[in-house]
């Protein structure tokens, strides 16, 4: 039965905010064009065209992954956060982060690797999207309970993270066939479908993540933290067409291996890594 306002209007209590709701649009818009691009890819045709719009698919999806970390800290620091905004984000994320990198491997890898059985390519392209929307339905179950942690975590391996992970992997593996080894024949190329299977079981998991959501970026940092800060944003400013095609994969997988190192550190090197607001007292 569908919420009445105070006039007896449906959806007087809806909450709609425009502008993390218009980021949240961007990043379904993203996830579309992503997937536009990989239709437009043609495998049998000329290889560097192929690259191309594969290369296009994959800068969509990483500007989507801004876009959905944009929206959500806007919505908090303003005070916009709302039930609506959580569900057209999650709808969202489903597209941009479950089919398009699903469809995104299959399209690269899947349907080379298992030429013989195809099925098997479907099948685990399909494991990984299945996953990502029990990850998302999880997620807003959880939000609409109290939460201890004060939404310092997450349960299970992000969906944009996974998703930003087999992205830029894939762009190293297109880096690496351009610079030294065809693509066809690189052992290399196996690796992501064992991902894709990892990354669902992880995003259905318990491993806990943070979320950075309490992040603080008024907070003072010593002297060398912000010198080491500008040096490397300069460097990959400078040799970013070096260093972004091993950066990026390398970023998303400390943040994967993280989650099973976190609990084995102090909660004083927890803060530190995290910049928690709560002051810690170590164990």
């Amino acid at each position: 039965m569908a919420t009445t306002g105070p006039n007896g209007n449906e959806g007087d209590r809806l909450r709609i905010y425009l502008l993390p709701n218009l980021l949240t649009a961007a990043n379904l818009f993203c996830g579309f064009l992503a997937m536009t691009k990989i239709v437009e890819a043609d495998i049998t045709g000329d290889f560097k065209q192929f690259v191309t719009a594969i290369h296009t698919a994959i800068f969509y999806i990483i500007l989507a992954c801004v876009c959905d970390l944009l929206d959500g800290r806007v919505a908090r620091l303003g005070g916009y956060e709302s039930p609506f905004g959580r569900e057209f984000d999650s709808l969202a994320d489903i597209i941009s982060f479950g089919a398009a990198p699903a469809f995104l491997v299959h399209r690269v890898v899947l349907h080379d690797v298992f030429k013989s059985y195809p099925e098997i390519g479907w099948f685990i392209a399909s494991i990984y999207l299945i996953c990502g929307a029990f990850r998302l339905a999880r997620f807003n179950c959880l939000t609409a309970q109290p939460d201890p942690s004060g939404g310092r975590e997450f349960v299970g391996f992000p969906i944009p993270a996974a998703a930003g992970l087999v992205s830029s992997l894939t762009f190293f593996l297109l880096w690496w066939n351009d610079k030294f080894t065809d693509f066809s024949e690189s052992p290399l190329r196996y690796g992501l479908p064992v991902l894709m299977v990892f990354l669902s079981i992880m995003m259905v998991s318990q491993v806990r993540y943070p979320s950075f959501k309490r992040l603080d970026w008024r907070a003072r940092g010593t002297f060398p933290k912000v010198l080491v800060t500008v040096m490397l944003a300069g460097l990959v400013l400078i040799a970013r067409k070096q260093l972004l095609p091993w950066l990026l994969p390398l970023l998303f997988t400390v943040y994967l291996v993280y989650g099973f190192i976190r609990p084995r550190l102090s909660r004083r090197l927890v803060h530190e890594i995290e910049d928690a607001e709560d002051e810690p007292t170590d164990t």
